[in-house]
């Protein structure tokens, strides 16, 4: 099993930690490869994209022509988990300050999101949610984050918090509008690994 983490920008490191950690905890070999340039996508059993900033990752998957390989990979069906940023680009609808930027999206998810529904960096937060499936609450760290303020009935909502969707699934895409890859709760990469198969 090989899963790839998109090693453009972001929390590139931690992901790869958490895996290495999640598949340690459930007795799982894997291969962890961080992807940088094109030609790798199509090798992987599995896709991370992590945080950073969107606009800057959406515009370097282009470039780096990443994008077309995980949109081929998605339809597929290779399991792919977006966090923070990563949920943005999955959308196939942002909000106006995506339309304004012009940003370039995935699409490979029936989701609307709003870029920065919970403010800014200074105001990042960690806060207990409920997670479809869990026997008790995640430790869920939001930073600079988004939420999903659409979808349709192909997804399924797995978490809300103050009424804002921030974790959802739709067949092989798992969003997530926080970091599971702060914690030591590694609960979520389970849930990731799970979907593998």
């Amino acid at each position: 099993m090989r899963i790839g983490v998109i090693a453009i920008q972001g929390n590139v490191e931690e992901h790869v930690n958490a895996l290495g950690n999640a598949l340690l905890k459930a007795d799982l070999q894997a291969e962890v490869i961080k992807i940088k340039h094109k030609g790798s996508v199509n090798s992987c059993d599995a896709l991370i994209l992590p945080g950073g900033e969107s606009t800057t990752l959406g515009r370097l998957l282009k470039r780096e022509g990443i994008a077309s390989e995980i949109k081929t990979a998605a339809n597929s069906g290779i399991p792919i988990m977006g966090t923070c940023a990563g949920l943005v680009l999955l959308a196939k609808y942002g909000d106006e300050q995506v339309e304004k930027t012009g940003q370039s999206l995935l699409g490979i998810m029936d989701i609307q999101v709003n870029r920065n529904a919970f403010g800014r960096q200074k105001e990042s937060f960690e806060t207990m949610i409920d997670f479809d499936g869990f026997d008790k609450p995640f430790n869920a760290i939001f930073i600079r984050a988004p939420s999903i303020t659409g979808c349709t009935n192909k997804v399924e909502i797995l978490s809300k918090y103050n009424d804002q969707i921030v974790a959802a699934r739709q067949e092989n895409i798992l969003a997530l509008a926080f970091h599971p890859e702060l914690t030591d709760d590694y609960r979520i990469h389970h849930y990731f690994l799970k979907m593998i198969g």
